[in-house]
């Protein structure tokens, strides 16, 4: 077995336990409490708000790319990869602190948020695997199957990113202080 074929096997088994276990460790976090932890209450806009950047760097990322440009490409991609991670220590900072908000619309309404918060968060689980296969393949030099994985990682990215600050627009006026 070459050494590329060996490290690939190595990534591919990291890439497994990753994307089992940071869905899994953030479930165990979000049902825990920290016993008389002031709430963190100020961290859902800015989370939000990470969201919404990382949205608007991965269409900057692909513009970037199309243009040829592959160091600012790569550049971007390692920043939406670093404010994913930011975001999720911050919502699980928020939700270890504090008491899960009831989203207090009614009707229809309230049929179209939850099915954008499921469709969120399945989907960001989904993309944790997405993200690390196809920057797994730069790492590897085989970028033509990187762009492959990317034509479908993106659009979900991208989607989730959205879809993070659609969430917290629709329950923030619920939001108790």
């Amino acid at each position: 077995m070459g050494v590329l074929a060996k490290d690939e096997k190595k990534i591919k088994i990291w890439i497994t336990v990753l994307s089992i276990a940071i869905p899994l460790v953030v479930a165990f976090l979000f049902g825990y409490k920290i016993p008389d932890a002031e709430p963190l209450t100020f961290l859902p806009p800015i989370y939000a708000g990470i969201n919404g950047l990382t949205a608007v760097l991965l269409i900057v990322a692909v513009i970037a790319i199309k243009n040829g440009k592959r160091k600012l490409h790569q550049n971007l991609m390692m920043t939406c990869i670093a404010l994913s991670v930011l975001f999720l220590a911050m919502y699980v900072a928020y939700h270890m602190t504090a008491t899960s908000t009831s989203f207090g619309g009614e009707g229809v309404i309230r049929y179209v948020y939850f099915f954008i918060l499921l469709s969120h968060i399945v989907l960001s689980i989904v993309i944790i695997p997405l993200v690390l296969i196809t920057y797994s393949k730069t790492y590897l030099g085989d970028f033509e199957s990187h762009r492959l994985w990317a034509k479908y990682t993106f659009p979900i990215w991208l989607y989730v990113a959205v879809t993070g600050v659609v969430v917290y627009l629709m329950i923030s006026p619920y939001y108790v202080h």
